[in-house]
């Protein structure tokens, strides 16, 4: 991939205000505002920097280990009876996940403003390990945050991550997940921001987080494009991706937003059941899922009776939000993205049948999008294709599948 194409092109949205539509914004502390400022300035100029990005993509070569290759399950695709199912796989990069595009790209700003440190969030762990293997590459102080409840599921991400070097600090508030991992992270941040940068995992928080984030994943979708093309001979029917914040699907919908022809699917965690109140599917819970501002941008919210911050479940730790990215609910809005969502249940079925007929085991996140293709497949012509985005690898599940399987 040629720095040239890399580079991302100059797309309307966000708008000046940082918004999709009525999604997105800058909703912080006024202390935050500057530190808001200066990103943005320092992402303007690197955008614009033929050599900011001829730098990243030497990055992507020779450590990622990019381009991912696309893989045509062959077996699951002969089991399910209807459309060629290909793989994105995003498994394949180092450090075990997509995670690694965006840490790299935001490392190397940091380098850029001059701050000696980061701090990160982390849920499922695996933007935990891509931001302390940043850290470590670059020589850059490290902290991350991470709720105990996402630190007993996940606790060989918690062990990477120290042996790269960075402090975990477990967040014992709250639902003791991601988005309490989050809130600790800004309160850092707010505390030491003229020497830290807050290196945020998703397409999700205050402007200018949800374009770079996106900006930095968009090589995903440049990739399988032209990856499809030179395999299958065409692009795909379907591109189906799990969304939590929504970084990965964001990330290899981008480049196929002007292909009509190519329905761009996310799938939410359906939890327990939509019924049972214990999902994070802020798409399909009309009655829970509003809009409204959570952790610096608006955008829909899972809310209480009282518009309180409503508990979310998912047996996967990096879904398990109560927001999501700003540009999907704009893309939502204007029907070139639709959403729907998988139970636990439908991801462990999705989790098995990849490992037992294609030899590979997904993380539970991308298990979501492997569920949903299990009843989309078979709906389909035998002469259509879908592309799943494989966002991360499961050895960091298997505990909780374990657990959950002997259950």
């Amino acid at each position: 991939m040629s720095p040239r194409t890399l580079s991302p092109d100059n797309y309307p949205l966000p708008d000046a205000r940082g918004r999709f539509g009525p999604y997105g914004g800058q909703f912080v502390p006024e202390t935050l505002m500057p530190a808001l400022a200066e990103l943005e300035r320092a992402y303007a100029e690197a955008k614009a920097d033929p050599a900011f990005w001829a730098e990243l993509d030497d990055l992507f070569r020779t450590y990622v280990g990019r381009p991912t290759p696309v893989t045509y399950a062959r077996r699951l695709s002969k089991h399910l009876g209807g459309a060629q199912i290909y793989l994105k796989r995003e498994d394949l990069a180092h450090s075990g996940a997509h995670k690694i595009n965006n840490a790299l790209g935001q490392a190397l700003l940091v380098k850029r403003m001059g701050k000696q440190r980061i701090v990160a969030e982390t849920g499922a762990g695996q933007h935990g390990v891509a931001t302390a293997t940043a850290a470590a590459l670059l020589g850059i102080e490290c902290v991350v945050y991470m709720g105990t409840v996402d630190m007993a599921r996940q606790q060989p991400n918690v062990f990477r991550m120290k042996l790269l070097g960075t402090e975990v600090r477990g967040v014992d508030s709250g639902s003791k997940t991601l988005k309490d991992a989050i809130n600790e992270a800004i309160r850092d941040w707010v505390t030491n921001v003229e020497t830290t940068h807050y290196l945020l995992g998703s397409a999700l928080g205050p402007h200018p987080y949800p374009m770079m984030v996106r900006d930095f994943q968009r090589v995903i979708g440049l990739e399988a494009r032209e990856q499809m093309l030179a395999q299958a001979g065409r692009l795909p029917d379907a591109i189906v991706a799990c969304v939590g914040g929504g970084s990965n699907a964001i990330g290899i919908f981008h480049p196929f937003l002007d292909d009509e022809g190519v329905r761009l699917i996310g799938v939410e965690a359906g939890g327990l059941g939509i019924e049972t109140g214990m999902h994070a599917a802020r798409f399909a819970d009309p009655e829970r899922s509003r809009l409204g501002v959570l952790q610096g941008v608006k955008s829909y919210v899972m809310q209480d009776e009282h518009g309180q911050i409503a508990l979310t479940h998912s047996i996967s730790a990096g879904l398990d939000y109560a927001s999501v990215g700003p540009e999907h609910a704009w893309l939502r809005d204007l029907g070139r993205a639709e959403y729907t969502y998988c139970t636990d249940d439908q991801a462990l079925e999705g989790f098995k049948l990849l490992a037992q007929l294609e030899g590979i085991i997904p993380a539970l996140e991308s298990a979501h999008a492997v569920g949903h293709v299990l009843d989309l497949a078979p709906t389909m012509p035998k002469d259509s294709i879908i592309l799943v985005n494989l966002s991360g690898r499961g050895d960091k599940d298997l505990d909780t599948v374990m657990k959950a399987l002997a259950r």
